[in-house]
């Protein structure tokens, strides 16, 4: 195709909006975090508590540099990394596959949304020791369990972005000459960025979620797992620190996934 396909003004301000509130967040971010931290010492130190009890943010920085510098950070935070990309990348192929199939086949979605629907009434914690029995409580099953949880909602945004795209550009691109691939490759896939990038970003964070599920019920290594020791040996401290370092991750995944999206989404004003 050598013509370029017109952006939908619905689907181009949804990509401007989504964006504008993005920067609203990051803005927000550092006052919320500064607030947090003066709202925790106040608690401690008002409260009298001891640190095995509720460790003040001095201690905490304390212990994440001793865990930093000896190792053990890096050894479980990278376990986590690699359950939980590995995850979302099997769930993102399968996701991507299902919800094009689903997207243009309505019949197969009616059919299939039932199934969906009572999948979720079982939670991922409940049946993550069915698949350590099974798979072993190796990093198959902490990559499967990471999936499992990550599924639905890149699952959902993919058909819904789909969906979202008006079917007059796929006639029109039909007309010119196009092939199915030529449509899904100029028309279907930049046009469904914006809101397929929502299930990504929720569907990353899961995905951290997911390794930690499966290292909280058969795991050595991983920040599941860690917090598991430090509670056995009341090192609250450690559990802070783990609980930290998760929501690090989370968020170093969430800007990753907002850069892509600005980096792919270049949508002029219309």
């Amino acid at each position: 195709m050598q013509q370029s396909i017109p952006v939908p003004r619905g689907i181009g301000a949804t990509g401007r909006t989504m964006r504008r509130r993005s920067d609203l967040q990051w803005a927000v971010l550092p006052v919320f975090v500064l607030g947090l931290l003066a709202f925790w010492q106040a608690l401690v130190s008002l409260g009298g508590y001891r640190d095995f009890i509720l460790p003040g943010p001095a201690v905490v920085a304390e212990r994440f540099v001793a865990a930093a510098q000896s190792g053990l950070l890096w050894q479980h935070t990278s376990a986590t990394l690699v359950e939980a990309l590995s995850g979302f990348g099997l769930a993102l192929i399968l996701s991507l596959t299902l919800g094009y199939l689903l997207a243009h086949t309505p019949w197969l979605e009616r059919a299939i949304a039932p199934i969906l629907a009572a999948s979720q009434a079982i939670p991922v914690v409940a049946v993550a020791p069915l698949i350590i029995l099974w798979f072993g409580p190796g990093l198959p099953a902490k990559i499967l369990i990471a999936a499992l949880i990550t599924f639905l909602p890149v699952l959902l945004s993919t058909i819904v972005a789909l969906r979202a795209i008006p079917r007059e550009l796929r006639e029109m691109a039909l007309i010119s000459g196009a092939s199915r691939w030529q449509v899904l490759r100029y028309v279907e896939a930049p046009l469904s960025l914006p809101i397929l990038f929502s299930g990504v970003r929720s569907g990353l964070a899961l995905a951290t979620t997911g390794a930690v599920v499966g290292e909280f019920v058969a795991g050595r290594e991983g920040l599941g797992a860690l917090i598991n020791i430090a509670r056995g040996l009341f090192d609250t401290p450690l559990i802070f620190v783990a609980l930290i370092t998760l929501a690090a991750i989370t968020l170093g995944l969430y800007l990753i996934a907002t850069a892509l999206e600005r980096l792919l989404v270049r949508w002029e004003p219309v």
